[in-house]
């Protein structure tokens, strides 16, 4: 797991130098990942990925792509299969992130998801974007208009909201 882990990384200069790579410093930094992000696996960082369950799986992405430097993040079902304590952490990095001024884009079926952690709410019906809504100023009922093609905006109100 260590070297999926830092896959995106593994070529700054904390963890490499001219080429050769530096595994104490990685697996320093993979510690480091496995316990911020509550990553459970019964060889820690010697792990193979596969053998972990899918929701540890999906900690381990997350943690190797939110800990890298980045100014967008492209968030596909970030919690699916996630518990309870996971998903807040999740929403909570991404919230961290957002306040940084990073963009977030996020892709979610989960309505919840999308009311706790979104600031704007695109919603796609039939391959196009239906709605441009502000997340404070809409509920779920609307939403669900939107999202079974009951209701549509205006291409104005799309493009200038």
């Amino acid at each position: 797991m260590a070297n999926n882990l830092i896959l995106q990384t593994y070529f700054n200069k904390e963890l490499q130098k001219f080429g050769f790579l530096k595994f104490k410093n990685i697996n320093e930094k993979a510690d480091a990942l496995i316990e911020q992000f509550d990553i459970r696996s019964g060889q820690g960082r010697k792990t193979s990925m596969r053998s972990m369950s899918g929701g540890n799986q999906q900690k381990a992405i997350i943690a190797r792509e939110l800990s890298r430097p980045l100014d967008l993040v492209v968030a596909v079902q970030p919690t699916r299969g996630l518990d309870v304590g996971a998903i807040e952490y999740i929403h909570k990095e991404l919230i961290k992130l957002r306040d940084e001024h990073k963009a977030i884009l996020v892709f979610s079926l989960e309505l919840d998801e999308v009311f706790s952690i979104a600031d704007r709410i695109l919603v796609m019906f039939d391959g196009r974007i239906v709605a441009n809504l502000i997340a404070e100023e809409t509920n779920e009922n609307e939403l669900g208009l939107y999202m079974s093609g009951s209701k549509e905006a205006q291409d104005e109100e799309i493009i200038t909201k």
